[in-house]
């Protein structure tokens, strides 16, 4: 277990849990390890383009939507006004852990102001990376995330949580959105995806019959529970390097995935968090489209991906393998304000004879030690590359640092001197 770099327990401050690099490190298991010491677990950003996975009592759980804190009897479940909820996405995991015995009645909250993805935001992802070339494709999951978020700063054409609840308003509502849809979609792509706005409008009708119980004003409720001194764990969907300004733009997603992105995706106010866990795995990992320095398209990268299963929770494809990215990390760290740092599936890494660790970029004849902002840029350096010992125990068996092989100590030491965390 680390030592804290605050004297306050974590288990009596607020805290959120946030990934370091491109999502995927398995923000999901350490959620699930300090939830039972909180009030209320939420979900303040992403929508179903995000998947956590949990195992509880020897059970498997991928969520994409519902905070995993709903697993642990004490936690209520929060879906924060900055996340855009899939209502058919959210119906199938909530009857998914019904029918496992798992009850959300009365431990989910949505937020009254969280905007809904609907059919025609997938319709437009799919079409939109369909209609782009190989070279501009930005690997989107399909799941309308990025097109429900860009209806969300438009206004007009946006759907909310609080909408559902007038039937009327939102039949016409829908109707005009679909048609103005229909006549873009077939404009500018040749297709108008066979969208149908009354055949929208009965499916909402319905998701909101069954989600009616769940919506409510969850940013005054967040500020009663702070009163009242109720304790708030914060869990961050994607990763820091998908952030919409400060990723690897624009190969990244379409909200704010950092902790600075919990004051306006949870509605608290900005110093709430004291402690913010990062989570990063013990090497790089990416999906889709992007840069990605420390890449190894070899046998090394095959091996990661192979003894790490990494295969994506949400999309089932694998995963882009490489060595631990240090300057990543350091920069994340950097502009997190990151108290802490989760190192996941160390134990991936055994049987390698040596491990690589990326120290800094090399540009021509500049070294880089730090994340470019033109991703072009960050396409074309070259990592400087470390090698540190390998070693070949079963890290599964070892529950205290002490009983961990001394070069895995070594490797952990040598990692945190680079990334300037514990």
């Amino acid at each position: 277990m680390t030592t804290l770099n605050s004297s306050e327990p974590m288990s009596q401050a607020h805290t959120s849990v946030t990934g370091l690099c491109w999502g995927d490190e398995g923000k999901g298991k350490i959620v699930d390890l300090l939830a039972p010491a909180f009030d209320l677990v939420i979900r303040y950003n992403g929508g179903a383009n995000a998947g956590h996975t949990v195992w509880v009592d020897g059970q498997k759980f991928a969520l994409h939507l519902i905070p995993s804190g709903v697993l642990h009897d004490g936690a209520i479940g929060v879906i924060g006004p900055g996340v855009v909820v899939d209502p058919d996405q959210l119906l199938d995991e909530i009857d998914g852990l019904t029918q496992r015995g798992i009850t959300v009645e009365g431990k989910l909250w949505i937020s009254d102001r969280a905007h809904v993805v609907l059919e025609y935001h997938k319709v437009e992802d799919r079409l939109r990376e369909g209609s782009a070339g190989e070279d501009a494709k930005i690997g989107t999951t399909a799941r309308g995330i990025g097109p429900c978020y860009a209806d969300k700063m438009q206004r007009l054409s946006a759907i909310r949580m609080c909408d559902l609840q007038n039937s009327d308003l939102l039949e016409e509502k829908l109707v005009q959105v679909v048609d103005i849809k229909k006549r873009t979609f077939q404009a500018v792509y040749g297709d108008d995806g066979g969208i149908d706005g009354k055949r929208i409008f009965k499916q909402l009708k319905e998701n909101c019959r069954r989600l009616a119980g769940y919506i409510r004003g969850t940013t005054s409720a967040l500020g009663q529970a702070a009163t009242s001194g109720k304790r708030m764990l914060f869990e961050g969907a994607n990763g820091m390097l998908l952030d919409v300004n400060h990723g690897t733009y624009p190969f990244v997603t379409s909200s704010s995935t950092g902790p600075w992105g919990i004051a306006a995706g949870a509605g608290v106010a900005p110093q709430t968090v004291r402690h913010v866990v990062g989570v990063t795995k013990a090497y790089s990992t990416r999906v889709g489209a992007g840069p990605f320095p420390t890449e190894l398209n070899d046998a090394f990268g095959d091996q990661i991906r192979n003894q790490g299963n990494e295969f994506g929770t949400t999309t089932g494809r694998p995963r882009r393998c490489g060595w631990l990215d240090s300057v990543a990390l350091r920069y994340s760290i950097q502009l997190g304000g990151i108290t802490e740092v989760a190192l996941m599936h160390l134990d991936t890494l055994a049987g390698f004879d040596q491990i690589g660790i990326c120290t800094g970029y090399q540009l021509g004849d500049e070294r880089l030690d730090t994340l470019p902002a033109d991703a072009n840029v960050l396409e074309s350096v070259t990592p400087i590359i470390e090698m540190q010992p390998g070693f070949e125990a079963n890290l599964r068996e070892c529950s205290t640092i002490e009983e961990l092989p001394p070069e895995a100590i070594a490797y952990i030491n040598r990692v945190e001197s680079l990334i300037g965390a514990r």
